[in-house]
């Protein structure tokens, strides 16, 4: 079998042991936190605005968070939305709301464990934590924490850092016919400059980068809603429509339900992250003064990444004219300016340039906060500073070669290798959920006296 055979067969079996693995555990831990997601929503974002200067010569709550989200809020975002949307059709949106409105409290409990069994970092007095820490601490199996933290540098410090290239490269290309080779030689550098500067410097650039672009991203969408609002209930309507299987124009070319629940829970996964392992590593670095509030800040971060940034992606999409994208007809090679025409179609020429821009941020935000998540686990393994030479020499390898690569083969090894991961994340998960729990009662018992 050829690569991409291999790679393509490990793809469609691993999604569908994901998506009954993802399901079940946003609904068991939805359940047996009493819904905490939407019983302490309010309360999430009282402690992300409240919490940018609350670690002293660490890493605040608020960076933690916007490291997170700027892993999170990346090409998944854009390109993997309209990916859903050519593959899966309108009913994708849909599984990726569900599966981001259960994935809160799994983002909940895995952060709150991050928290629960960090431990100093020895060389800057920040913190460093995550599955594979709580895999050793909590279960008391370093080898498995090891084969988790392999399998993170592999997904994030390779595998993720080449889409993020391949989608700046693409853009690039098909705005100002930037040959990818010169993409992949600027994009090495400036990335050189700031990872080699370790976690705080990430933290430092994150903080202001990652908030402000969501900002920007969403506002455009805003302006495309207020000026088709009549338009609005049919796109819902399709949405529904499609997810269900009630109109088999909208399900994408595949046809049916399945063809909308694989790509909607595939691409949603990718994009908020949410029971993958990865964000948990943002969430130990933070100084706190209590598990949860990081556990509530990390849930958030799936609801801003899907609720309102993929929602923004798909109603500009769907709201555009028939010849940029319709159901079913759209190919996927469309996809990687699918979201530029359809924005341009409806404000203009002049919006191209700075979705150009934007898409650059969104994809070289997440190549910053990956490489963050890979050092985490670099320190795991140990190696020292020699370890994290080589990782950052292997991010800065991957942006150049994901740049001048091809985007099938980019994102079903992403996709194979964030599966494998997820899949060693989850199991730990539902062994030592009952700690988060009890943090969460404890949390709670606190605030009520």
């Amino acid at each position: 079998m050829s690569p991409d055979a291999i790679v393509g067969f490990l793809n469609d079996n691993l999604t569908w042991v994901l998506i009954f693995a993802l399901g079940s555990a946003g609904l068991y831990f939805t359940v047996v936190t009493k819904g905490v997601q939407f019983r302490l929503f309010g309360q999430m974002w009282k402690v992300i605005f409240n919490s940018r200067s609350n670690a002293g010569e660490g890493i605040s709550s608020f960076q933690a968070f916007a490291i997170s989200l700027a892993s999170r809020v990346g090409t998944g975002n854009i390109v993997g939305v309209a990916i859903a949307l050519t593959l899966g059709g309108p009913g994708a949106i849909f599984w990726m709301w569900l599966m981001a409105l259960l994935g809160m409290a799994t983002a909940f409990v895995e952060s709150t464990l991050a928290q629960v069994y960090k431990v100093p970092h020895a060389e800057d007095g920040t913190f460093v934590g995550g599955p594979a820490f709580y895999i050793e601490r909590g279960l008391k199996s370093r080898p498995v924490g090891m084969v988790f933290a392999v399998c993170l540098i592999f997904t994030f410090g390779f595998a993720f850092e080449m889409v993020q290239a391949n989608t700046i490269s693409g853009v690039l290309k098909g705005t100002w016919g930037i040959d990818p080779l010169w993409t992949a030689i600027g994009l090495s550098a400036i990335t050189a400059a700031i990872i080699f500067g370790g976690i705080k410097s990430v933290a430092r650039v994150t903080e202001w980068i990652a908030p402000g672009m969501a900002a920007v991203y969403a506002l455009l969408a805003l302006v495309v809603l207020v000026l088709r609002a009549p338009e609005v209930p049919g796109v819902i309507g399709e949405i529904f429509a499609g997810a269900f299987g009630l109109d088999q124009a909208l399900a994408g070319t595949a046809g049916g339900i399945l063809a909308a629940m694989l790509n909607g829970v595939k691409r949603g996964m990718f994009s908020n992250e949410a029971g993958m392992g990865s964000a948990p590593n943002a969430a130990a670095t933070a100084t706190t003064p209590h598990p949860v509030l990081q556990g509530l800040i990390q849930s958030a971060g799936v609801f801003v990444d899907t609720i309102i940034v993929c929602t923004a992606t798909a109603a500009m999409i769907m709201l555009s004219a028939p010849e940029i994208y319709t159901p079913g007809v759209t190919e996927r090679s469309a996809s990687a300016t699918l979201t530029q025409t359809a924005l341009a179609s409806e404000l203009g020429a002049w919006v191209t340039p700075v979705m150009a821009i934007l898409i650059f941020v969104f994809a070289y935000s997440s190549v910053l906060g990956n490489y963050a998540y890979a050092e985490i686990n670099q320190d795991f393994l140990g190696g020292g500073r020699v370890g994290n030479m080589a990782t950052r020499t292997l991010v800065v390898a991957a942006t150049f070669w994901g740049a001048v690569q091809s985007l099938d083969f980019v994102w079903s090894v992403a996709d194979v290798a964030m599966s494998i991961m997820a899949v060693i994340n989850l199991s730990a998960l539902f062994l030592l959920g009952k700690t988060a729990v009890g943090a969460l009662k404890d949390f709670e018992s606190r605030r009520a006296t």
